[in-house]
């Protein structure tokens, strides 16, 4: 698609490049017919069901959690859907990016076209109203243990649909019922399970690791192009990425990355000089090695994320023309939770490299100066960026700890083992925050060290890259204000596009 205005919900599969593509597009969301039908075949089910069975349906007309054995009178099902939303309501912290609100609208949506959850259609529509007018529920950061899929920051996502909580509406945060009254809507009216659709289901994990594979892909393009800068700064050998080393030990990324390098570099006075030295330190010759098993980890998380949103992930699951309620686990974050603290042990990786990339370089060696200035003693330099990179490593090996090895029981016993999913989930932005500012620090470090190998010149693209940052980040002859020039260096990295896919 060259250009999307709509897309219709329930039309096909979704991908984290397809959610990219939506969001960025700015296109609107519509309900396929074909959804619609689904939907309303699962309702008119359960609505009958809900009439004609004596037995206990768990959430339907039951209570929740370790309350699944109070039996709810049929007058008063809406009210218990109502009540879940109300009383589940209680995610803290930070209001979460808006972009992974509408996420979570987009994504909730999509599970609920699938016809298995038992909602009506005029709730999905309302969900796509509040996604297609820029309808913000205030979401905070923290409450999920993603086991009973994502309960609190789902119920605040929804309460608005009843006319309650917060939502960040034309510039402002406002009450719901203003939002409402605004648009001329109604709140919508439960009817029974709908308060649990909406509320189980992975919806808050998936949004944040879609968000965080969009982020991630882009630092990691960014890894290999600053690598690639710093290896030739250091005067590196072209050899530890020749393609016959890697095809007898052929991982896919490993493969992939050593391409990207040779194509990088061609056409580089530097890489193709003669070198007195024999081997360089692991942090340059390793990389296909650590960056590719870093690319390798990334496609294994886009792969668990494609299923886990292509997915049914509420409780408890109606399947119509089984004439079946059935109460299980599909909730349940685990897939995500250890999908995602791999992601973030990987992603800790590539700092760690360029951190270490970014120490080599102003060490002195190779005939570069110390600190990467003219005259070091008087100067400075570069010394003081490598501090800032090491903190904020070290700061990422404390994140990169495993979510997903930790529980604490829920539920008065009921939800005995939880996946902390959805902290795995959201430490990865702040890895990703870190990464970026890492990232800038060996880019502009990387760029210093390449002036020192004039009048050598390095690939095209490199020369490009490196033009286009001396726009903003002039050489530093003399000691200056490093914080400024880092900040120059951090927005051309957010605005600079990246296009290394040319280069695979």
């Amino acid at each position: 698609m060259n250009k999307m205005e709509t897309y219709a919900i329930g039309s096909g599969l979704l991908t984290y490049d397809l959610i990219e593509h939506i969001l960025k597009s700015g296109a609107k969301l519509t309900l396929s017919d074909d959804a619609r039908q689904k939907i309303q075949h699962c309702r008119d089910f359960l609505d009958r069901k809900t009439d004609e069975s004596a037995e206990p349906i768990y959430g339907v007309t039951t209570g929740f959690g370790s309350l699944c054995s109070k039996h709810i009178s049929h007058d008063e099902l809406s009210t218990l859907q109502e009540n879940l939303v109300k009383s589940h309501s209680c995610s803290v912290g930070t209001p979460i990016d808006h972009d992974i609100v509408k996420l979570m609208l987009l994504l909730k949506a999509h599970a609920l076209s699938m016809g298995f959850s038992g909602v009506q259609v005029a709730t999905v529509e309302r969900i796509l109203d509040f996604y297609n007018n820029d309808v913000i529920p205030v979401v905070y950061d923290r409450g999920s243990l993603g086991a009973s899929g994502d309960l609190a920051p789902l119920a605040n996502l929804f309460l608005p649909l009843i006319g309650e909580g917060e939502v960040f509406f034309q510039g402002r945060r406002i009450k719901s019922e203003d939002m409402l009254a605004q648009l001329g809507w109604r709140p919508i009216k439960l009817k029974s399970k709908e308060g649990l659709a909406l509320l189980n289901g992975t919806q808050f994990m998936s949004a944040n690791g879609i968000k965080a594979l969009i982020d991630g892909w882009h630092i990691v393009h960014c890894f290999d192009l600053f690598g690639a800068m710093s290896l030739e700064a250091f005067d590196g050998r072209i050899e530890p990425f020749l393609e016959c080393i890697h095809r007898v030990r052929p991982h896919a990324g490993q493969l992939s990355t050593a391409k990207i390098f040779r194509n990088l570099l061609q056409g580089s006075e530097i890489i193709t000089r003669h070198k007195e030295h024999v081997q360089d330190p692991y942090s340059f010759r390793c990389i296909p090695q650590v960056h590719g098993a870093v690319k390798d980890a990334m496609i294994h998380v886009t792969n668990v994320l494609h299923t886990e949103i292509n997915s049914v992930t509420d409780n408890p699951t109606v399947f119509p023309d089984e004439d079946l309620v059935v109460s299980g686990g599909n909730f349940h974050g685990e897939p995500l939770a250890l999908a995602f603290d791999y992601m973030g042990v990987a992603l800790c990786e590539l700092g760690n490299i360029s951190e270490r990339r970014t120490a080599q370089l102003i060490l002195g060696l190779r005939g570069l100066p110390e600190f990467l200035v003219a005259h070091p003693g008087l100067n400075s330099g570069f010394m003081i960026p490598q501090y800032a990179a090491a903190s904020m490593v070290s700061q990422n090996k404390m994140y990169a700890w495993p979510a997903s090895c930790d529980s604490i029981v829920s539920s008065n016993g009921q939800e005995d083992l939880v996946s902390m999913g959805a902290n795995a989930a959201t430490k990865l932005h702040k890895i990703i925050d870190n990464l970026h500012h890492i990232a800038a620090i060996e880019l502009i470090n990387a760029a210093q060290g390449l002036e020192f190998r004039r009048p050598l010149k390095s690939s095209p693209y490199i020369e490009k890259v490196l033009a286009e940052l001396r726009k903003v980040v002039p050489f530093v002859e003399e000691d200056v204000v490093m914080e400024d020039y880092l900040a120059k260096t951090m927005e051309f990295l957010n605005n600079f596009d990246i296009d290394i896919q040319n280069f695979e």
